[in-house]
C-alpha cells in the first residue's frame, strides 16, 4: 500500500518537499503566449476567459462583478494548470493533497463569511432559515444550515483532491498489473489507459470549473 501511494508523497529522496515546485511550473508556461500576439494559444485563452468571466457576472450579479470574476478566473486557470501538469509522468500533483486545495478555500470561505457578517448581518441571518420554513422546523433548520456552511471549504478541498487521487489511482492499478498479462491483454491494457487518460483530462478541466463556479456562488451568497 505505501508503495502504491508513493506517486502522493510529495518528499523526495533528498527529504526535501521539492515536488511542490511542480505547482510553479505552470508559471512558467503561461509568459510565451504573450511573445507572439495573437497567436493561437492565446487567441483560445482569452476566448476562455471572456467566456468565464461572463458566465461569473451573472452568477454574481452586475453589481458586484467589476474585477471580482478576475479572482475566480485565476482560481480556476491555477487548479487547471495543476490538474494538467499532475498527468504528465514524473510530475507530482500538488491538487491531490488536502495541503494545497484547502489552502486555496478556507482563506475563500474565511474572508466571505467575514465580508458577509460584518456588511450584511441580517441578509446572512435571513440565510439560515430557507424561506417558507414551518416555525417548527426552524431551529432545526438553523442548526443544518450551521453545518452545512461550516463544511462548505472541507467538501471543496476534499472534492477536488479526491477526484484526482481516484483517476490516478486507478491508473497506477491497472498499470502495474502490465508486467504479468498477455501481449492481447497489453494492448487493450493500453487502449484502457488512453481511454482512461481523457477521463482525467475531462476531470482535471471539470473539477477546476467546478471549484471556481461553487467559490461564486459562495461569494455571491454574502452581497
Amino acid at each position: 500500500m505505501a508503495n502504491l501511494f508513493s506517486s502522493f508523497e510529495p518528499s523526495t529522496n533528498f527529504n526535501l518537499s521539492l515536488n511542490w515546485a511542480s505547482s510553479l511550473i505552470g508559471l512558467i508556461l503561461i509568459p510565451p503566449m504573450f511573445w507572439f500576439i495573437p497567436s493561437r494559444f492565446n487567441m483560445l485563452w482569452n476566448l476562455i476567459i471572456f467566456n468565464l468571466h461572463k458566465e461569473f457576472k451573472i452568477l454574481m450579479g452586475t453589481k458586484n462583478s467589476s474585477g471580482s470574476t478576475l479572482i475566480f478566473i485565476s482560481l480556476f486557470s491555477f487548479i487547471m494548470f495543476n490538474n494538467f501538469l499532475g498527468l504528465f509522468p514524473y510530475i507530482f500533483t500538488s491538487t491531490s493533497h488536502m495541503t494545497l486545495t484547502l489552502t486555496l478555500a478556507l482563506p475563500l470561505w474565511v474572508s466571505f463569511m467575514i465580508f458577509g457578517w460584518i456588511n450584511n448581518t441580517i441578509h446572512m441571518f435571513a440565510h439560515l432559515v430557507p424561506q417558507g420554513t414551518p416555525p417548527v422546523l426552524m431551529p432545526f433548520m438553523v442548526c443544518i444550515e450551521t453545518i452545512s456552511n461550516i463544511i462548505r471549504p472541507g467538501t471543496l478541498a476534499v472534492r477536488l483532491s479526491a477526484n484526482m487521487i481516484a483517476g490516478h489511482l486507478l491508473m497506477t492499478l491497472l498499470g502495474n498489473t502490465g508486467a504479468s498479462l498477455s501481449l492481447i491483454m497489453i494492448n487493450l491494457l493500453i487502449i484502457i489507459q488512453i481511454l482512461l487518460l481523457i477521463l482525467e483530462s475531462a476531470v482535471s478541466i471539470i473539477q477546476s470549473y467546478v471549484f471556481a463556479v461553487l467559490s461564486t456562488l459562495y461569494s455571491s451568497e454574502v452581497n
